[in-house]
Formats: structure tokens, C-alpha cells, sequence
């Protein structure tokens, strides 16, 4: 690893430490009585309290905090003072994330996520004979992140025109981000996706909301318009999405489990037709493809039962033209990324320039 981006995930991780102690007081302030800003919790029943809990124990239990370091980066590229309404944003795309965490499992039938159970997992636990009732609290339990994701920022200390700006970038990346998901589940039916449709996939479902928006809100937290700079922040985000996608990609057949906190095959099990599913699909020969099928589509396939596909994987270079993909991807953000430091404050525009290759070496 180079120094200067040693330098760069040193500075992720220092915003990644501040964050966790922000995000844990947030959910305090949201159910201490004194605090401002609390939410008016129904006075009686404990499915509330309890969605709210489980809300609180995925956002806090882990993850890369990537979004939250581009918020910080983004600003930083304009100004070196601290910025008011980072924080708020942060908190914000956090728990849009933390949304999309909630019903993606329950979409795909996760039962773990961050090394612990789903939302979807919990609630079915607490109510074994009543699994409709299971998954009703977890769509809700999903739909109050979304709406907290928004909240935080117009109930927090920003001027009412800046707040309105920011919720409304966030509101966009929730509706995108959907609009992500409900493609996800089409490229599922016949016909097999080709390579545009999972790139508009990628851009939808996770692109739009984990870069491209808070490259928007750091700037706007700025007090800088992002405006003038869309068709290049949109690029940046589309080629760095796209790296991380392939990436995880990767990691859900070649990864760590205990790194990953989940386990293997997620996509596969599914049989979401992923970028690795589709060049496995398009390469195999028919006894092969006997192989895959047995396992696309079955939840309860083991862990044991992917080392063949892994070997099939391997046998056609899949795992190789995966990461290959990925580095392409990684190398064009990188390229646009080192245009930035003409006009934008070096040390900020050297974060983004060195970030994409950390997102195709990554283990989680």
C-alpha cells in the first residue's frame, strides 16, 4: 500500500471513529425525554420501541462508513473549516442505508447481516407461528430508517433553505434507490440481463445513494452548488459504484466469511442474476450448467456445495475478469478524480484519487 493512500484510509477511519460515537448518541437523543429533537414515541404498545431498537442495532453494528467519508472528503474539497451539517447528513444517508440493509434481506431472505441477525431474521425469531406479522414489522421497521434518514435533517440547526436542498438530495437517493431495487428483482426474469442492465441496476440500487449523493450533500453542507459540477460527479460516482459492485460481486463466491459477516453465495442461494452469476451462466456447458442450476435459486444450498461452482468460476477466468472489470472501473474514477486537484483543495481531491483502488483490494 502506498503512502498516500495509507494516508487516505487513515483519514476514512479517523471519520469512521468520530461517526460511530455520533450515530450512538443519535438513537440516545431519539428516546431520552430531554433531548431536543425527540421523537414523539407512541405512548402505549412495544412493537415501536422494539422497530426502533432493531433500527438502531444494524446501523450501529458495523460497516465500511464509506458514504459518511465521502460526505467529510466532499466538503473538504472546498473548505477546510469544520461544516456545519455534516453530521446531519451523515446521520442521514447512514439511515438510508440502514433502510435499504432491512429490506434487502428481507427480499432476499438474509438471515445475517453484519455478522448478526436480519431484521427480517429477528422479528421471525419473536414470532415463529406469525410469519406474515414478521414481515410487516420488518417492511416498517425499514420504512421509519427511511423516514428518520430525512427527518434528521429538517429538525436539526441548518438554515431552513439549506436543509430543505440537502433533505431533498437525500429523499432522491432514497427514491432511486428503490427504483434500484425493483429493477434488481426484474433482472431476475427471463430474458438474461446483458451487461447495460446491471450496470442500471448498480446505478440505482447502490451508486446513486452510496456516491453520488453525498458528493452532493458534503458540497451543499459547504455551502458550495453542486450544480455545475454534475456531469462530473456523476461520473466519478458511476465508475466507483460500478467498481464496488463487481467487487462484491467477487467477495459473495471468493470472500471471508467472517470478514464479509454474512455468509457466502448470498446472490447465487437467491438467484439474483449478479455480474458473477451472468458470466457464469453465459461461459458454462451444459454439465456445468447442471451444477449452477442446483444451486441458483436454493436458499438452503451449504457452504460446502459452492466449492464446485468456485471451481467453474475458476476454470473459465470469472474470478479473474471480475476483479479485472472491477480494476478498469476503479482506474477510470481515479483518472477523473486527479482533474479535481486543478481547482479543488489537493488534499481532499487526493482522497478520491486514491480511494477506487482500496474499493477492488477491500475484504468486507
Amino acid at each position: 500500500m502506498n503512502d498516500v493512500l495509507a494516508a487516505a484510509l487513515h483519514r476514512a477511519a479517523a471519520h469512521q471513529r468520530r461517526f460511530e460515537t455520533r450515530f450512538a448518541a443519535y438513537f440516545d437523543s431519539l428516546t431520552a425525554p430531554a433531548a431536543g429533537g425527540t421523537l414523539d414515541a407512541p405512548p402505549h404498545g412495544r412493537f415501536p420501541a422494539r422497530a426502533l431498537a432493531l433500527v438502531r442495532e444494524l446501523s450501529l453494528r458495523g460497516g465500511k462508513r464509506l458514504r459518511v467519508a465521502l460526505l467529510h472528503e466532499a466538503a473538504a474539497l472546498v473548505t477546510d473549516r469544520p461544516v456545519p451539517g455534516l453530521d446531519a447528513a451523515a446521520l442521514g444517508i447512514e439511515l438510508l442505508h440502514t433502510h435499504g440493509l432491512i429490506h434487502d434481506d428481507l427480499i432476499d431472505g438474509s438471515p445475517e447481516r453484519r455478522g448478526g441477525p436480519s431484521t427480517h431474521q429477528a422479528y421471525r425469531e419473536e414470532f415463529p407461528d406469525r410469519p406474515d406479522t414478521a414481515l410487516a414489522l420488518t417492511v416498517l421497521a425499514g420504512d421509519l430508517a427511511a423516514f428518520l434518514a430525512v427527518r434528521v435533517l429538517l429538525t436539526g440547526d441548518l438554515p431552513p433553505d439549506r436543509a430543505l436542498a440537502m433533505a431533498a438530495v437525500t429523499a432522491d437517493a432514497g427514491a432511486d434507490a428503490v427504483n434500484g431495487q425493483l429493477l434488481d428483482l426484474e433482472r431476475d426474469f427471463p430474458p438474461e440481463p446483458d451487461t447495460a442492465f446491471l450496470h442500471t441496476v448498480t446505478e440505482y440500487k447502490s451508486t446513486r445513494y452510496s456516491v453520488l449523493a453525498p458528493l452532493r450533500l458534503g458540497l451543499l453542507a459547504a455551502g458550495a452548488d453542486p450544480a455545475p459540477h454534475e456531469a462530473e460527479l456523476r461520473a466519478y460516482a458511476t465508475a466507483l459504484g460500478t467498481a464496488n459492485q463487481l467487487h462484491d460481486d467477487w467477495l459473495d463466491l471468493f470472500g471471508d466469511p467472517a470478514a464479509l459477516g454474512k455468509p457466502l453465495g448470498t446472490d447465487l442461494r437467491s438467484g439474483r442474476r449478479s455480474y458473477l452469476v451472468r458470466a457464469l451462466l453465459a461461459a458454462a456447458d451444459p454439465a456445468e450448467l447442471r451444477t449452477l442450476h442446483a444451486a441458483l435459486g436454493t436458499p438452503d444450498h451449504d457452504q460446502d456445495a459452492l466449492a464446485p461452482v468456485r471451481r467453474i468460476a475458476r476454470a473459465h477466468g470469472i474470478d479473474r475478469a471480475l476483479q479485472e472489470q472491477a480494476a478498469r472501473h476503479a482506474h477510470r474514477a481515479a483518472t477523473l478524480a486527479a482533474a479535481w486537484h486543478e481547482r479543488w483543495r489537493p488534499e481532499a481531491a487526493a482522497f478520491f484519487t486514491h480511494l477506487p483502488a482500496w474499493s477492488t483490494t477491500r475484504d468486507h
